[in-house]
């Protein structure tokens, strides 16, 4: 049985767990052949922890449980030649690259003006930078190829609105949809598409810590996510706190699929009425 994305091999970032690894899994279940990194290191200003090598090797066994080939390494985004590095092995083994999917990213909250510039810079490098590392890989390969391509970002709610205390954030994901308009335009006369996701919360690692509970129970520092789960309701304007990564990976293999194939340029609200629901007060 053919699936939707067979026959293509899909360049991710962040693929040891959360979004990254959601979206590597689904993909294969529908055909692609992976490439694949994530730096399986913590961050030196990011408050909570990120994958291991471990998760790194569980998200290699998912995605040969589905039957595809993968070449997974650890590198750190903000590095471009190690990106490269990683990318270049892929295409050495499959021979090609279709769906390019910039997904990894870091936040931290703080006051704009409380920010340090280490704090800052950590944000803007792994979220916009590191976007345009993955991209910039990419792109020669998909173009090679002959047969165009789908780029699919992950940007946020907060790349269409700014939320309190999430400074680079917010301007990285920003500008991760002025990257996306601008390889939508240099992409079409070779047939690649380029859109971008903006999520409400989505229950990874990346919400589900002390972080970020802190930040919406400030008097409560043994809080869990589950205590926040009044808070995170109120933002949405559908009767759910957040949404699961899988929630995601549907819309990504969607524009990364020929379903999609006339589909370009487009920010796209997978965020049950976050945006809207905040705009209207």
């Amino acid at each position: 049985m053919m699936g939707r994305v067979s026959g293509k091999v899909a360049f991710i970032s962040g693929i040891g767990r959360g979004q990254g690894r959601s979206h590597a899994v689904r993909l294969a279940r529908e055909g692609a052949d992976i490439i694949g990194f994530d730096v399986c290191s913590d961050v030196d200003t990011v408050l909570y922890p990120m994958s291991t090598p471990d998760d790194l090797a569980e998200t290699v066994s998912l995605v040969e449980k589905e039957d595809r080939r993968i070449i997974a390494e650890q590198a750190d985004v903000r590095d471009y030649a190690r990106v490269k590095e990683v990318l270049d092995r892929g295409f050495a083994e499959f021979g090609q690259v279709d769906i390019v999917v910039p997904n990894a990213g870091i936040v931290s909250y703080n006051p704009v003006w409380e920010w340090t510039e280490e704090q800052f810079r950590a944000v803007i490098d792994v979220n916009l930078i590191g976007v345009w590392n993955v991209v910039k890989a990419a792109l020669p390969k998909v173009i090679e190829g002959g047969r165009g391509g789908s780029v699919v970002f992950t940007s946020s709610a907060a790349g269409v609105k700014a939320f309190p205390n999430t400074g680079a954030y917010t301007a990285a994901k920003h500008g991760v949809i002025g990257l996306m308009r601008l390889v939508a335009v240099e992409g079409a006369p070779h047939s690649i598409r380029s859109n971008a996701i903006c999520p409400t919360n989505v229950r990874t690692g990346m919400i589900e810590n002390d972080q970020t509970t802190k930040l919406f129970m400030p008097d409560k520092p043994d809080a869990t996510l589950d205590d926040a789960y009044d808070a995170f309701l109120s933002m949405n304007m559908l009767p759910v706190p957040w949404i699961e990564a899988s929630d995601i990976s549907d819309t990504v293999l969607f524009l990364a699929s020929d379903e999609s194939k006339y589909i370009t340029s487009v920010v796209l609200p997978v965020d049950a009425g976050c945006v809207e629901k905040l705009a209207a007060g």
